[in-house]
């Protein structure tokens, strides 16, 4: 317990993303359990390994977003029993999501990001587009030059970078400047044609093909989306699954277990085999 209590106190003096689990009700010798949870490694027990890598799971995706709330699992771990309450607590603010061209496509994703817990900010140069009647969903609204914007942005790993100006003086710029950030996630809008003339100019530009991999383009899961509702869809969609490390195909079509290899080890805390 001293050494749970001493990096929970390092990672707030840090400002470092955690979670904290704590068992408020359950079997004997369950309740009070804790474990404190990081993005890439987890200390503590609610009870039992199974109990704990449902709850360091879902801890994490909480973190993700920033939010707290009281979980129900079986006694070892199950998701649809209610033997253990957990709650956990998460210290992180939330995500950002940059949306970078004030159209009607950037309104349907600022919604989404909104409903995924991401703090939205949405920028383009035209004033006369970026407004607040028109992003009554965005945390903020900036009128500048996208790349201008973003040099003094604060991104991290978690954050989220929807370029959908579609025109190439606004997106080879930002894109170049979201390749030299840590986002987690860099996307932009575009036909295979837009695609291809855009990494043509970041070519010039010096951009590598190791960089231009980064770029999600065009944006979104394949799922036919059509209308901007549909197509936030699957650009929230595509933002999960490369988070999560997953394909993005029919779970009807899958065999073996929902989550991956890969996610259940970081839930466990260990290497993937």
């Amino acid at each position: 317990m001293a050494d749970l209590l001493s990096r929970w106190h390092t990672a707030l003096a840090e400002q470092s993303p955690v979670a904290v689990a704590t068992v408020i009700q359950g079997p004997e010798g369950y309740l009070g359990g804790k474990v404190l949870v990081f993005p890439e490694d987890h200390t503590g027990t609610a009870g039992n390994a199974e109990l704990d890598k449902a709850v360091v799971e879902t801890a994490r995706g909480l973190l993700e977003g920033g939010r707290t709330e009281t979980v129900h699992l079986g006694p070892r771990g199950q998701r649809r029993m209610e033997d253990v309450t957990v709650f956990i607590q998460s210290f992180a603010p939330p995500p950002k999501m940059y949306v970078f061209g004030a159209i009607d496509f950037a309104s349907a994703v600022a919604r989404a990001g909104k409903f995924m817990g991401y703090r939205v900010i949405v920028c383009d140069a035209r004033a006369v587009f970026a407004t607040r009647e028109r992003f009554p969903s965005a945390d903020e609204i900036v009128v500048a030059w996208p790349d201008e914007f973003l040099k003094t942005a604060e991104v991290d790993g978690r954050s989220v970078i929807a370029v959908l100006t579609h025109d190439p003086k606004f997106d080879v710029p930002v894109l170049k400047e979201a390749l030299e950030t840590p986002a987690g996630y860099i996307g932009a809008m575009g036909s295979r044609r837009t695609h291809d003339n855009r990494t043509a100019r970041l070519k010039e530009e010096g951009v590598t093909d190791e960089q231009l991999a980064r770029i999600s383009s065009p944006i979104g899961l394949d799922i036919g989306a059509r209308t901007p509702e549909e197509t936030a869809i699957a650009i929230a969609a595509e933002i999960v699954a490369l988070r999560t490390g997953h394909s993005g195909g029919r779970l009807a079509e899958r065999s073996g277990p929902i989550h991956s290899v890969a996610a259940d080890a970081r839930a466990s805390g260990e290497s993937a085999r």
